[in-house]
């Protein structure tokens, strides 16, 4: 693995290696985790924003409505 250097402030280094600590990971790890979840998040936001502008027509609306009605709660 090729390794680099960022430049962060010494606050934000020693609050990213506190809770990599707490997490019981590397930095390296830890950073991997954070770049992970705004991976997701930023998906998610993707897939929100798109439905709002393609949101589900009446069809769909009622088939979902016959599948999650009644006789699954």
């Amino acid at each position: 693995m090729t390794s680099t250097t960022i430049k962060v402030t010494a606050e934000l280094r020693d609050i990213l290696k506190q809770q990599a600590r707490g997490r019981g990971r590397t930095l390296n790890a830890h950073l991997q985790a954070l770049a992970d979840e705004e991976s997701r998040r930023q998906r998610f936001d993707e897939l929100k924003a798109s439905r709002e502008r393609y949101p589900p027509d009446d069809d769909y609306r009622a088939e979902a409505e016959e599948w999650l009605g009644a006789g699954w709660n």
